[in-house]
């Protein structure tokens, strides 16, 4: 299962879901999907702005376990 990290980036940082948006130029509710862990799918490009933006890896966003929810 592979999970996303972006909420516990986003809070170290005390960032809202709109402010991340903005600052990306992305749809507010592909910032939502990553932030609640309920995305099915990832835009490459989003990803690319989100490590630029947190100057980190995609290992640091999302990480893959082997267990099933």
């Amino acid at each position: 299962m592979i999970n996303s990290n972006l909420s516990t980036l986003m809070g170290s940082r005390r960032l809202k879901v709109i402010d991340v948006a903005r600052e990306l130029g992305v749809n507010r509710s592909s910032i939502d999907l990553l932030y609640n862990n309920q995305a099915k799918r990832v835009d490459l490009e989003t990803l690319d702005k989100l490590c630029k933006f947190f100057e980190c890896t995609p290992n640091d966003i999302l990480n893959f376990t082997n267990e099933d929810k």
